[in-house]
């Protein structure tokens, strides 16, 4: 099993602990070692997810059969293949583990799988969704409003590079870049860097200001219309249209720079939530 390429949504939170997942042949997949980290809180997760193998098979459970490799993103940003197990049988590991927090983790998981399906169904609630979790974190509407629509015009500029060839996760990251460095000056990574990001899962976007995100936006959409005009093919030339979306975002940038009087490359930034701020329905993934 190795089809990852949709990892869309691919993280989501039990009672704190996150949950790494991929969507795959049509329903999502878990990893099993953060399911027993969640259940039994232990340090040694791996260790106990070994061990629990070894009962299983004894007890006649085929796990050949039910345990995918997948890969997931680790803490240090990088894609291993890890164990992984649909909904069904996620419910049959958590039934071996001792634990008080085995059926609240059963409901949650399978409120997960059932708002996927939702989510299939009718676009607009995952849409909703997200929103929502802004709203939780605090962001203003005017923000929120933008955020999503800059997530549509990414949607659109990946499913174009995917139909061009693009497939591997270095190559987007790739690609993103030439964008960020032509708009901004700077890769994702030295932006992160200068907004005092140190956290692999954060995202750049979720603190960028009002006009960073629109010419982040400006930028992926002028590369999306490039790339479509020039019908360009492959990561070389995909890499030449990028770079001419992400330098028509830096014209517009240069030019009100210029107007305004300051840079609106910022350090400003949008804080994460407060640890100890409990929100409502904290399971639902984004």
């Amino acid at each position: 099993m190795n089809d990852t390429s949709n990892q869309h949504k691919a993280l989501v939170v039990f009672e704190g602990k996150n949950i790494r997942r991929t969507w795959y042949k049509g329903e999502w997949w878990f990893s099993v070692v953060d399911i027993v980290e969640a259940l039994t809180e232990s340090k040694r997760a791996n260790k106990y997810w070994s061990d629990l193998k070894t009962r299983l098979t004894e007890e006649g459970f085929e796990l050949s059969a039910k345990i995918g490799q997948l890969k997931l993103t680790s803490s240090d940003g990088k894609a291993y293949l890890t164990d992984c197990v649909n909904t069904k049988n996620a419910f049959r590991v958590i039934q071996s583990i001792p634990s008080k927090r085995a059926e609240p983790f059963k409901q949650w998981l399978a409120q997960v799988g059932y708002e996927r399906v939702q989510e299939i169904e009718n676009p607009e609630i995952a849409q909703n969704r997200v929103k929502e979790y802004y709203e939780l974190k605090g962001y203003p509407k005017e923000w929120i409003d933008k955020r999503l629509r800059g997530i549509a015009i990414r949607q659109e500029l990946t499913g174009e590079w995917k139909s061009r060839g693009i497939q591997k996760q270095k190559d987007f990251a790739i690609l993103t870049n030439e964008i960020t460095k032509a708009t901004f000056d700077k890769t994702v990574g030295e932006y992160k860097e200068f907004k005092g990001l140190n956290q692999p899962n954060q995202n750049l976007r979720d603190h960028m200001t009002d006009w960073e995100l629109i010419l982040t936006m400006v930028g992926e959409k002028a590369t999306t219309d490039i790339t479509i005009a020039k019908e360009a093919q492959g990561l070389p030339k995909l890499k030449e249209t990028a770079k001419e979306g992400g330098s028509i975002a830096k014209h517009t940038r240069n030019e009100l720079e210029q107007k305004i009087g300051k840079s609106i490359v910022s350090k400003e930034n949008y804080v994460p939530l407060n640890q100890n701020k409990k929100i409502k329905n904290a399971g639902r993934g984004i």
